[in-house]
This record gives C-alpha cells, sequence and structure tokens, in this order.
C-alpha cells in the first residue's frame, strides 16, 4: 500500500499514523482536504475543555471502522496540527478524500 505526506502505516505495531489539521468550530464534522502534508478535518466542536479533541477521536474512530479507544492522539492535543494513531483499521486512509 502506497503512502502519502499525512499518512503513514506501522505495519511492526499495527497502527496508522495520521498528521491532521483540525479546524474547531465547524458547522459540522467532516474531511476538508489536504492543508500541506496534512489532512485537514473541520469539527463542529469549541477548542475548549477537549470538546473539538474527543469530537476528532469520535469520527475518525466512525471512519476508519474502530472503536474510539482504538483512536490515540498521539502529539497536538493543544494546537491545530495532530498526530493521530489509529490501530486495527484497513480502511485506505485516501478514502477519506472522496467526500472532501
Amino acid at each position: 500500500m502506497s503512502e502519502a505526506p499525512w499518512y503513514r502505516r506501522d505495519e511492526a505495531r499495527g497502527v496508522l499514523v495520521l498528521t491532521v489539521q483540525v479546524q474547531p468550530n465547524a458547522a459540522r464534522t467532516q474531511v476538508a482536504g489536504l492543508h500541506g502534508d496534512a489532512l485537514k478535518i473541520r469539527v463542529a466542536a469549541p477548542a475548549v475543555e477537549n470538546k473539538a479533541n474527543a469530537q476528532l477521536i469520535a469520527f475518525l474512530a466512525e471512519a476508519f471502522g474502530v472503536r474510539p479507544g482504538a483512536v490515540t492522539l498521539k502529539a497536538g492535543a493543544h494546537g491545530r496540527r495532530k498526530i493521530v494513531e489509529i490501530e486495527g483499521s484497513r480502511i485506505a486512509p485516501e478514502t477519506l478524500l472522496n467526500d472532501a
């Protein structure tokens, strides 16, 4: 499977690693396309009290067909640019761009 600047698969650990750029306070949660070397995701939650991060995790869990506990925020908890690991998904990351 090919990789792009915004994701990579760590086969040894069985995780997909995504670089995402989050835009909080959007009208709805959705993939907005690419933002440089990151996947841009708009979230319909404010960036207060971890609400935007929780919405992002729930959205990615549903998109990749995994439970929310399989999605881990590895870096960027307080910024817009985040590194996220998704464990156990076989869904190709490129499919998220189909709706953008």
